[in-house]
């Protein structure tokens, strides 16, 4: 019997192992992931500002077995393409027919142990519980936090919210090095964004980085330094490190390079934010809508292959997005229309309900959104 092997459970992960499931009798599926659960990213910095429960924002990934699909719970830490082997932590080593390398991608702190170890991030579920627990203490007056891009924007809004909600005056600082927030965005939809942070009272601050942060210090590259602070770092994402011994052609982002079936070579995809794939002069973003599709390719294009049949290439179908502020003044561009306020909020919800995993999840998110709704 065949095999295929994916390494990841996050959405092109579990939407290819879903249809290859199908295939049980003819091909073995087996998802290689570290943690027990499947995290629902979209809505993490949710858990913040509108008190969404994160056991919602999980799935056990347990529950794939019932679907035809075996799952490993280790950590891959080798992949070899010549030989088609996948080794894991656990000392396993996989044969694969197929592998589909979904890892995802994960906070970046370029190699700085000081910053990684002194600020909270923002990966999964459990890193929103240890947000929460921090900002329970009550043990600082600003919080700090590194990166201008969507989940900098996202969690600094959520933070108002969450300090109105408790009646704190606590000062909120955005840092970007960059010139502009949200820098490949539109610039109608930066200056959206920029006065609804202003409305929030987030300070931003451009042109400008974290220096050197401990003993709940903040020093800035310009030089102020903040005292008593919570640093959130938000200031960009990487692959995992296992896969750096593939040299392979990547993008500044460390992206595989792949073919128009969203390959490496014949029998290795690379799907979702592990993935560059050249659209438009340019490499797609990371975006959810993007991953699902990947996922459901790749499962697709096994199948065929199995099968002799010709493959599918893959060409993306960009329905838009929206970048979601906890007070309800969103914005986004769907079906490439300007849609802002509490209908681009509407938008966002009902989609990452639809896309969420399992009935009990979908359930507790409609129920958190209602009780959990921010004053626009």
């Amino acid at each position: 019997m065949r095999r295929a092997v994916i390494i990841g459970a996050g959405f092109s992960g579990i939407f290819a192992s879903r249809a290859l499931g199908k295939q049980r009798k003819e091909l073995e599926t087996v998802v290689i992931d570290k943690a027990e659960y499947s995290n629902f990213l979209p809505l993490l910095p949710d858990v913040l500002g509108r008190g969404i429960e994160p056991e919602f924002l999980e799935w056990g990934l347990s529950g794939l077995k019932s679907r035809g699909v075996d799952f490993l719970k280790e950590e891959a830490i080798g992949v070899d393409l010549d030989k088609k082997e996948v080794r894991t932590n656990g000392g396993k080593l996989l044969r694969y027919d197929y592998l589909i390398i979904a890892c995802g991608s994960l906070t970046n702190f370029y190699g700085n142990d000081a910053l990684r170890l002194g600020s909270l991030k923002m990966d999964d579920a459990t890193d929103a519980r240890n947000m929460l627990a921090e900002l329970k203490k009550d043990d600082f007056s600003c919080c700090v936090i590194a990166g201008g891009g969507y989940t900098g924007v996202e969690i600094a809004s959520n933070l108002r919210v969450y300090f109105e909600k408790k009646k704190k005056d606590k000062r909120i600082l955005l840092v970007e090095r960059a010139p502009q927030i949200l820098g490949p965005l539109p610039s109608w939809m930066r200056s959206y964004v920029l006065d609804n942070l202003k409305r929030q009272k987030v300070e931003v601050i451009t042109g400008a980085s974290i220096a050197e942060a401990g003993s709940g210090r903040v020093h800035l590259s310009s030089g102020a330094v903040l005292e008593n602070a919570l640093l959130v770092w938000a200031a960009g994402v990487k692959i995992p490190d296992f896969l750096s011994s593939l040299k392979l052609e990547r993008n500044p982002q460390g992206r595989f390079k792949v073919d128009e079936y969203l390959r490496l070579n014949e029998s290795c995809f690379v799907l979702g934010d592990a993935a560059y794939f050249e659209h438009k002069g340019s490499f797609l973003r990371m975006a959810v809508q993007f991953s699902i599709a990947q996922g459901c390719l790749a499962a697709e294009n096994i199948i065929r292959h199995m099968k002799g049949e010709p493959l599918k290439g893959y060409r993306p179908l960009d329905l838009g997005y929206v970048i979601p502020m906890a007070n309800n003044r969103s914005c986004g561009e769907v079906f490439g229309l300007r849609v802002k306020g509490v209908f681009a909020t509407l938008l966002h919800y009902c989609m990452c309900i639809y896309r969420s995993f399992g009935l009990k999840n979908k359930l507790g998110l409609f129920v958190s959104l209602l009780k959990g709704g921010a004053r626009c």
